[in-house]
């Protein structure tokens, strides 16, 4: 499954406005021009060929020297997709099965490891209002959340993460890429790359959260197999995503909403974000969105459900 031709530019824009200010949100698509990885620019990722039953495998290789103590596995109720070729951690993009009518809106909460003093003069990185609205709509979502947002958020991390409407994926300890080049993020070596997701656990752990799910999100999406390589011991799911809303940044509500009504199908998975400052008009996107997919029999899950199927 690919992008069509105005998403993939729309990634395209976006990435470059990621660069600039929040250096490479989720919303770009798949590998990163350039990587390396061997991979069709337009490749969002390949999902895995099965799924593996729920399991405990989770984070727990050793650390790189001066890293956070090793984090203890997740809890592993949700299923996960067996690994790909030489072992490689596996990639979701969107669900196999796409007769049932159902769709999972994702939300990246980014926070980069270098942006305390932005957050301390008081840019606003949580979006309680989009949690809010999300639960008063019933709208089941997988939130993607970097350790340092779970650290300078702990209260929110932890509402989120008790909350049996949401579940809390991986999205790196520091937002910094797995691959490079990747929308200007500095890039970390395997080992810091490993520890990386890792620490990101232990955030969710120290904040109090418990609804949290054995999947990683690429930060940018950029990854190619050596970054697929360098985390396959955490024994997690990739997961990405074939509906870009268009959000970061965005100014107007209805093109976002236009954009992901537009893109979804059956078994797709949107990426939008969690973030006030880079996503103003998310909340009031959801509100447009939400309606109109139910009025269309659409049905709203979790990743874990459509990795279930």
């Amino acid at each position: 499954m690919t992008l069509s031709v105005r998403n993939v530019a729309v990634a395209a824009a976006l990435g470059a406005a990621l660069c600039t200010t929040l250096a490479g949100c989720g919303g770009g698509g798949g590998s990163a021009p350039g990587s390396g990885s061997g991979h069709p620019a337009a490749r969002m990722g390949t999902p895995g060929t099965s799924t593996a039953p729920p399991s405990a495998a989770s984070p727990g290789a050793p650390q790189a020297a001066g890293s956070s103590p090793a984090a203890a596995p997740p809890p592993a109720k949700a299923p996960t997709l067996a690994p790909g070729p030489d072992g490689l951690t596996p990639v979701f993009e969107r669900a196999k099965q796409q007769s049932d009518k159902t769709v999972a809106l994702t939300f990246d909460a980014d926070m980069t490891s270098d942006q305390g003093p932005r957050a301390a003069d008081g840019e606003h990185f949580d979006n309680p209002q989009l949690v809010s609205t999300l639960r008063t709509l019933k709208v089941p979502s997988t939130i993607f959340m970097t350790g340092r947002w779970a650290e300078e958020y702990p209260d929110q991390a932890k509402a989120i993460g008790t909350d049996p409407n949401f579940e809390i994926a991986n999205h790196s300890y520091s937002h910094h890429a797995f691959t490079s080049p990747c929308y200007g993020l500095p890039a970390l070596d395997a080992a810091a790359a490993r520890a990386d997701v890792d620490r990101a656990f232990a955030a969710f752990r120290t904040a109090g959260a418990v609804n949290t799910v054995p999947y990683f999100r690429f930060p940018g999406g950029c990854y190619n197999d050596q970054a697929l390589r360098a985390i396959s011991t955490a024994k997690v799911t990739a997961v990405q995503w074939d509906v870009v809303s268009g959000d970061a940044f965005a100014k107007d509500p209805d093109a976002v909403a236009e954009q992901v009504l537009t893109g979804v199908k059956p078994g797709s998975v949107v990426v939008m974000h969690c973030t006030r400052s880079a996503a103003p008009v998310t909340e009031e996107a959801v509100r447009k969105i939400v309606p109109e997919l139910r009025k269309r029999g659409y049905r709203f899950v979790k990743v874990s459900e459509l990795i279930g199927k």
